[in-house]
């Protein structure tokens, strides 16, 4: 067996090292592993575009329109978006890919591709961040006999844990004001989220002017998992969250810190809603078709609930429906955005 590190050192490495998950992805992105909204169906490309239609108003068409999607695979969203956009906005916009790795060979020259998050202050648009936060590295603890908090090290190879010593101040603090509504009972585990809050504070950051979107699985204060959420997957299946680099290794945000955090960056309140709230607000419709249609007009009331097929997928409640979307605006009101976005 191997040397047990922090699991933040382990997740650092097995995802984002030289030989880890996401490097070794290429230009494939994680379509191959996991079903995200962006490949689940064209009708999240779409409702993303129409907030960003109310972004571009809300900052009255500005001169360069920017949109940078933190984490995004092989860019599938960034190319639907560029292909919808109506031209009055299109020949504004400026599309920009975060992604660790490299750049897909068929990724049209008009879409940025980095390796860094947005400077501060350089954004005017829409910063997008889906099922990113999941994927930040993080410590765990776990409660010990004695009801203290203690490091859980990871030995990468195997995955074993053992218990390591007490938790340093900076992450103390995070669970007593986080993790509070927990007691801390012989076993209890404690996803420590400082990191995730840190990663989208720089995010919000780099917004001038606009907003900054994340959407994720999560969790809030008065519903914290007793036993995390720490979960692998790898070609479309759950695995064992083995710290080697062969899958993808993930936990659930703690989203209401998350929130607060891009608040403090931004001095404005955030609006917190589900996804399954969020693409109602913005035009999605899981309705099936009327069958009238079908004797109507067979092709048509086939091509409808193919759609209606999707937008359940997307709004599903125990689903990818039930995924928060944190809207946080810079310098703008979230009045301007549609009345089911704002909280």
């Amino acid at each position: 067996m191997g040397e047990a590190v922090s699991w933040r050192a382990a997740m650092t490495e097995a995802l984002y090292g030289e030989r880890g998950f996401y490097r070794r992805l290429g230009g494939q992105g994680p379509a191959a592993h996991f079903r995200t909204s962006a490949i689940a169906s064209p009708m999240f490309g779409t409702a993303i575009l129409r907030l960003l239609v109310a972004v571009d108003e809300a900052l009255g068409r500005p001169a360069r329109l920017d949109l940078v999607d933190i984490g995004a695979g092989g860019a599938h969203l960034l190319r639907r978006l560029a292909v919808l956009a109506p031209a009055y906005m299109a020949r504004r916009m400026r599309l920009g890919a975060v992604e660790v790795a490299s750049r897909p060979m068929d990724l049209p020259e008009h879409i940025g591709w980095y390796d860094e998050l947005p400077p501060a202050g350089s954004v005017t648009g829409l910063v997008l961040a889906t099922e990113w936060l999941d994927n930040v590295p993080l410590d765990i603890a776990r409660a010990d006999a004695a009801g203290a908090l203690r490091y859980l090290l990871v030995e990468p190879d195997s995955g074993h844990e053992v218990a390591g010593g007490r938790l340093a101040e900076a992450d103390a603090a995070w669970a007593a004001r986080w993790w509070s509504d927990v007691a801390w009972e012989e076993g209890v585990r404690v996803e420590l989220g400082g990191p995730r809050d840190e990663a989208w504070a720089v995010a919000v950051a780099g917004v001038a002017q606009g907003v900054a979107l994340t959407v994720d699985y999560g969790h809030m204060w008065y519903d914290r998992p007793r036993a995390g959420t720490l979960a692998g997957f790898r070609a479309g299946r759950t695995a064992l969250p083995v710290p080697d680099g062969s899958c993808d290794i993930t936990a659930h945000v703690a989203i209401d810190a998350v929130c607060a955090a891009g608040e403090a960056v931004a001095g404005r309140a955030a609006a917190l809603i589900t996804q399954r709230q969020a693409l109602k607000a913005l035009g999605v419709d899981g309705a099936r078709p009327p069958m009238v249609l079908a004797n109507r007009d067979p092709a048509g009331y086939v091509r409808a609930l193919s759609a209606a097929s999707q937008a359940a997928e997307l709004m599903d409640a125990d689903g990818l429906g039930g995924h928060y979307w944190v809207l946080q605006p810079v310098g703008i009101d979230l009045d301007a955005l549609p009345e089911g976005l704002r909280p």
